[in-house]
């Protein structure tokens, strides 16, 4: 796949190292980045079949660094688990599973030194979104701000009403079914969530200039919802 050239960077990270976080059912590997200024966290739940080292997600999370915003790209699966996924691809949709394990990362960023200063979003793709909805309605750690990319809301389910936090779905203007999906999503969570949808733009965001949007816009969201900043420049 073909991204577009990162956004030039105004922070320069005091940490971008490999970790590796503790939960209830198992250990989790994660890459975290946290730049000098960073008052804010974003926890990326990935889609179904996709890992911290996708490019999509690492071009939004450098995207994300150029405007102080610190991410942890967290595989929700172990490499054991993935590698029976990828022959039953039935823990990819364990939605109630990876939620809990987001969650459990949540409460580690906020328990943890480096990271407890930071308000804490979450951004989900696919059917991490789903997980990331749950994660949200379901936890102790107060989280700031959603955003979700081609997302599965409805896979929330009955949790949608408790979700706090405002939540931005950005969906593709050329993936009707799941911009459906995402409009009756929408209609359970709170009034300050929103959708946006990106003209020409299909479930990958593979389209020239549609996965900047998606980046810039998620930027946007995460400050404005954390006081930092209510526009970028």
């Amino acid at each position: 796949m073909t991204v577009p050239a990162k956004r030039s960077s105004t922070a320069y990270p005091i940490y971008d190292v490999t970790v590796s976080v503790p939960t209830e059912s198992a250990m989790l590997e994660g890459r975290l980045t946290v730049p000098a200024t960073a008052t804010q966290i974003v926890i990326f739940a990935h889609g179904s079949g996709s890992s911290r080292f996708s490019p999509r997600n690492w071009y939004v999370a450098e995207v994300l660094h150029g405007h102080n915003i610190a991410t942890l790209l967290i595989d929700l699966l172990t490499e054991a688990e993935g590698q029976e996924d990828m022959r039953t691809g039935h823990l990819r949709f364990n939605i109630p599973l990876l939620a809990t394990r987001l969650a459990n990362v949540a409460a580690w960023v906020h328990a943890t030194q480096e990271t407890r200063h930071l308000h804490i979003g979450y951004f989900g793709s696919s059917t991490g979104a789903g997980a990331a909805l749950i994660a949200a309605a379901d936890s102790d750690v107060p989280i700031a701000a959603i955003v979700s990319r081609g997302g599965r809301p409805d896979m929330a389910g009955d949790y949608l009403p408790a979700v706090k936090a405002p939540t931005l779905l950005i969906v593709g203007g050329f993936d009707t079914q799941v911009l459906a999906l995402n409009e009756q999503a929408l209609a359970h969570l709170n009034n300050q969530s929103r959708i946006e949808v990106i003209p020409g733009a299909t479930h990958l965001f593979e389209e020239p200039g549609t996965l900047e949007q998606v980046a810039l816009k998620a930027a946007e969201w995460f400050k404005h919802h954390t006081g930092v900043s209510h526009a970028l420049p």
